[in-house]
């Protein structure tokens, strides 16, 4: 009997890189406004591989970015980038499709929910906060938790405990195999991909169940609960 889903939260519940690329977009063309004498295309590409050395949270970005640029920072252009990237962001920080319905359904089912991401607690927080989720998952694990990063199962232990329940009473639904899918797996917890979010092109996610829509979800818990009480 499923009792408790355990979301990923980047490209699994928010649609994370799509609200990155928006939001470097729209930093870029604002530096180049502020003065910042670089060709768009080459900017972006600098600061993507900022990210790619530093985390795809590196809050410095900008800072970095110019230094390296200008062997200095010019706060005039970095003040511009950052409104930017703000305005973008909010803008472009969506659900996928579906997801507030799921949840819904979920809580009416009385399934617990949670949360494990390798994010910043305040990044996590703030990106729930903002689509108005922080009150719907009972238990939020985020990397200061733990300082584990998937597919450590430590970060999976602590929600299965917090949530009081046993990893066979567990779904964890994730877009990165090798780190949701694996570290799940490794305490017998049921397993599902979801394709919508993948970013790596993967052939064999290894879950249980895969799924390119997340209304595909409910269809698999009812499937599961169906086959333990039949």
């Amino acid at each position: 009997m499923i009792r408790a889903i355990i979301f990923d939260l980047d490209n699994t519940l928010v649609d994370f890189m799509a609200m990155k690329d928006a939001a470097i977009e729209s930093a870029v063309l604002a530096m180049i406004d502020a003065g910042l004498k670089l060709p768009r295309e080459e900017a972006k590409k600098k600061i993507y591989q900022i990210y790619e050395e530093e985390g795809i949270e590196d809050q410095k970005v900008f800072d970095k970015f110019l230094s390296k640029e200008l062997g200095e920072i010019d706060y005039r252009i970095h003040a511009a980038g950052i409104i930017g990237y703000r305005r973008a962001r909010e803008a472009a920080l969506v659900l996928y499709p579906h997801t507030q319905l799921v949840l819904m359904e979920l809580l009416k089912k009385g399934i617990k929910l949670a949360v494990v991401s390798d994010a910043p607690r305040v990044q996590a927080w703030l990106r729930l906060c903002q689509l108005n989720l922080h009150h719907i998952f009972d238990v939020v694990i985020t990397f200061e938790d733990t300082f584990k990063r998937k597919p450590d199962p430590e970060p999976f232990k602590q929600a299965l405990e917090r949530l009081k329940v046993n990893p066979q009473e567990a779904i964890m639904v994730g877009d990165w195999a090798e780190r949701d899918i694996v570290g799940a797996r490794l305490l017998g917890m049921k397993t599902v991909f979801a394709r919508y979010g993948d970013r790596f092109g993967t052939k064999n996610s290894g879950a249980d169940y895969e799924i390119d829509d997340i209304t595909q979800l409910l269809d698999i818990i009812t499937e599961i609960n169906e086959e333990n009480t039949g």
